[in-house]
């Protein structure tokens, strides 16, 4: 027995003796804020907008794929110029067209079925959609093929960094950037977000998409910019930089354009939006309609701005959701809430809310949707105004 305890009291000293000699582990960091949080200063003095009046019926699941196939995430959607039929830019239902042989780019009719498509083999990541007055569809191949992608599917190499214009029937009348190859304007976009084409023709494309999980200039991908191109496709003129304050931009994540003229930018990655004259000069910057991802203003200068990715990181006191107002006075009227999901959409928080979003002639709003809830959302007025 006291053989025994010897060994023991022997076994814990030369321990003791190890873990004295051993290096002390580094200390832990205190965990900080999610990569990209930051905000403008401006943001927190903004009193969230959660409840305002809901006056819209919430219609899952509409639209119908051909062959039975299922959705993919959309956030690229928009209204045909008959004010009927709505274009969504599937992502070939998964997040990716990378490998797919079916026809991203589809048609609707008021029914949800799908009467013209095309696309296929073309677009490998549709993210940001317009429709002009004469029916041709662009649409922002916002990325190219990962390397796991290009490795499991080669033919998708020389895909995505473009804005691609085409015809109502889907032939391909005009390409900017280069594909397949991220860089600057007028020869290469890095990761387009979104292009809007003027009354006059005039192209704006917004680039980057990356650029909102980013807090500090000077690496790359601290890209925040507009560029302007003449209808022909001619580069024009660059506005804008990487940043937080007026004219700069942290993920301009959608455009659209109001009755004046003025083009309007879903600032996603700063909570706000901001709104330019068609030559880049800084206007006004609102920050009532949250963090947004999707962007709407219809005839009326009515404003729709759907929220995605609002938490208590990335917008603090927010509630993903659709807020719905004036382009004219920043006043907002409604808010209808983000789904119920068992996991959320966007950075987190709770529920599921679209990332694009269309208005049709009847006030009828379709979200595109990104996330675990995929394919489209029809929001259906309950009043008139």
């Amino acid at each position: 027995m006291k053989t025994w305890l010897t060994s023991v009291a022997y076994t814990a000293l030369v321990s003791a003796i190890l873990i004295a000699q051993a290096p002390a582990p580094p200390p832990q960091a205190p965990a900080g804020p999610p990569r990209g949080s930051s905000g403008p200063p401006e943001h927190a003095k903004v009193t969230p907008i959660n409840n305002l009046p809901n006056p819209y019926e919430t219609v899952r699941n509409w639209g119908t794929l051909p062959d039975g196939r299922k959705w993919g995430s959309v956030s690229a959607i928009h209204v045909d110029p008959d004010g009927k039929h709505i274009w969504a830019g599937d992502r070939c239902g998964t997040n990716s067209c990378a490998g797919s042989t079916v026809n991203p780019i589809v048609k609707l009719d008021p029914s949800g079925k799908v009467v013209q498509s095309f696309g296929a083999g073309q677009i490998l990541w549709p993210h940001g959609m317009d429709v002009d007055k004469q029916g041709n569809v662009w649409v922002a191949d916002a990325r190219s093929a990962t390397a796991g992608e290009l490795k499991q599917f080669p033919d998708a190499k020389g895909k995505g960094h473009t804005v691609i214009k085409f015809s109502p029937q889907g032939k391909v009348l005009l390409t900017l950037g280069t594909p397949g190859e991220a860089g600057d304007p007028p020869a290469k976009f890095t990761e387009p977000n979104d292009v809007l084409v003027a009354p006059d023709g005039s192209i704006f494309v917004a680039e980057a998409h990356g650029a909102q999980f980013l807090d500090a200039a000077g690496g790359p991908g601290a890209i925040g910019r507009i560029s302007k191109f003449a209808p022909d496709g001619k580069f024009i003129k660059t506005f804008g930089s990487y940043g937080y304050g007026p004219s700069q931009f942290r993920g301009p994540h959608s455009l659209a354009m109001d009755s004046k003229g003025r083009l309007f930018v879903a600032d996603r990655g700063n909570r706000r939006i901001q709104i330019f004259d068609q030559e880049g000069k800084h206007l006004d910057t609102w920050y009532q309609f949250s963090r947004i991802s999707g962007l709407y203003i219809d005839r009326n200068d009515v404003l729709y701005a759907i929220d995605s990715e609002s938490d208590d990181n990335y917008n603090p006191g927010w509630r993903k959701g659709l807020r719905v107002g004036s382009a004219r006075t920043g006043e907002v009227w409604y808010f209808v809430p983000e789904h119920v999901s068992k996991n959320p959409s966007g950075m987190g928080g709770y529920g599921s809310m679209g990332e694009g979003v269309a208005v049709d002639a009847q006030g009828n709003v379709y979200g595109g949707e990104v996330g675990p809830i995929q394919g489209l959302t029809k929001f259906i007025p309950r009043l008139k105004r």
